[in-house]
């Protein structure tokens, strides 16, 4: 009966992954990951920030502070100018398939910072293509085709894999499988797939292998293959939930950023002051005032 209802179970069980740091400049991962060699950063005050020396010292650098959607716009023409950009974004999106993940396995929002690295993403061969449209892909509305279309993907069947070599499928589905064992596993009621994103199920599934919101940017980054020069950083590194709200000058509070961007009443009184809770803050309220 569990079967029919959630659907086969999947035993791809990942081995903890060794980390070390040779004087080859590359980090070596154990199996599933030891075919997908991933450059290590000469800078080790963060895994992701390091310059490339062959990159032109006159590209300007930048820090953006942006949402996940409006920027988006920018990003393509920006890469023209310079690729050295760092991209703050939030982690608070509470909308679409990211809602899903946050009810079911909690943790932070991952769509905003998975929409910018795509973005930022390698475009230049067949593979990168294919890599980008599988990580880009969203399920179908509907609840019942898009669960048949999720374990197509899963299991390697779908047509999304052709045009992704063996390193790349092997390193991503691993990830999409733990992902998938994870959701199985919890209690909070069936996981609805639809209009699910492959990529934040992918973006999620290494968050909680890694226990590290940057290690699942990091690895993300290089799957997707960005500018090692382009960095993509969340506002705040966090493993826990973060919810907005605001209190109104009329004294009514909102919470959820959805809520507050798209209010379901359609209208909104002037906001008084915003705030952001998680348990991760370490004042005794767990709210962080922004005024």
């Amino acid at each position: 009966m569990v079967e029919t209802l959630l659907g086969p179970t999947f035993r791809y069980t990942l081995p903890p992954l060794p980390i070390t740091f040779p004087t080859s400049n590359r980090i070596l991962l154990s199996s599933p990951m030891s075919s997908f060699p991933i450059p290590s950063s000469p800078n080790r005050t963060h895994p992701r920030c390091y310059s490339n020396p062959n990159l032109p010292q006159s590209q300007p650098a930048l820090l953006v502070f942006s949402g996940g959607t409006a920027f988006n716009g920018v990003v393509e023409d920006l890469k023209s100018f310079t690729t050295r950009v760092a991209h703050v974004l939030p982690v608070s999106d509470d909308g679409g398939s990211t809602a899903e993940i946050v009810r079911v396995l909690g943790g932070p929002a991952v769509g905003d910072i998975r929409s910018r690295c795509l973005r930022l993403s390698d475009q230049s061969t067949a593979e990168a293509l294919a890599v980008r449209n599988l990580l880009g892909h969203r399920l179908s509305l509907d609840a019942l085709q898009a669960k048949s279309e999720w374990y197509s993907i899963v299991e390697g069947d779908h047509v999304l894999w052709e045009g992704v070599s063996k390193p790349y499928r092997e390193t991503i589905r691993a990830f999409l499988v733990y992902f998938q064992n994870q959701i199985l596993c919890r209690s909070e009621g069936a996981f609805c797939f639809s209009n699910g994103s492959i990529g934040n199920f992918f973006f999620a599934g290494a968050r909680i292998f890694f226990q590290s919101l940057d290690a699942a940017i990091f690895l993300f980054s290089r799957v997707s293959d960005i500018p090692p020069e382009s960095l993509v950083l969340p506002v705040i590194s966090t493993n826990d939930r973060l919810t907005l709200g605001c209190e109104l000058l009329d004294g009514t509070i909102i919470r959820g950023q959805n809520e507050i961007s798209h209010p379901s009443s359609g209208t909104m009184v002037p906001i008084k002051k915003l705030f952001g809770s998680s348990s991760s803050f370490k004042n005794k309220t767990g709210v962080l005032h922004v005024k």
